[in-house]
């Protein structure tokens, strides 16, 4: 990974309080497991900034190099690395995901996040 690549990826996860590196965008998923992340925080009313990794190689790679992560997407609060699909999905349905928000000061719809554990219970 290039310094610069670094760089932009630091200031992209430093710069909002919610990062998601994902295939696709919030918009327009390209893939089941970042659709999966998005359409969570998007039903939650999470904002967060999307990066397409599909758009920028430099990206793509280079943040699997930055969090020594092999998957993509990843989520990122308040500049830390969470995880990807699994973590974010095993942390939404045991509460821990909420926990995290709110240690963070990050604002979350708290009955949109009781319906998906409801609705996986």
């Amino acid at each position: 990974m290039t310094a610069d690549t670094k760089t932009r990826i630091d200031e992209t996860v430093k710069a909002s309080d919610v990062v998601l590196f994902m295939k696709g965008t919030k918009e327009m998923p390209q893939c089941g497991f970042s659709s999966r992340v998005a359409g969570v925080l998007n039903f939650m009313g999470v904002t967060y900034t999307d990066v397409n990794v599909l758009a920028d190689e430099d990206i793509r790679q280079g943040i699997k190099d930055y969090s020594d992560w092999p998957t993509i997407p990843q989520l990122y609060v308040k500049g830390e690395f969470v995880g990807g699909c699994d973590i974010f999905t095993e942390m939404t349905l045991s509460g821990e995901l909420d926990q995290l928000f709110d240690q963070k000061g990050v604002t979350y719809d708290k009955a949109a996040a009781d319906k998906i554990r409801e609705a996986n219970a």
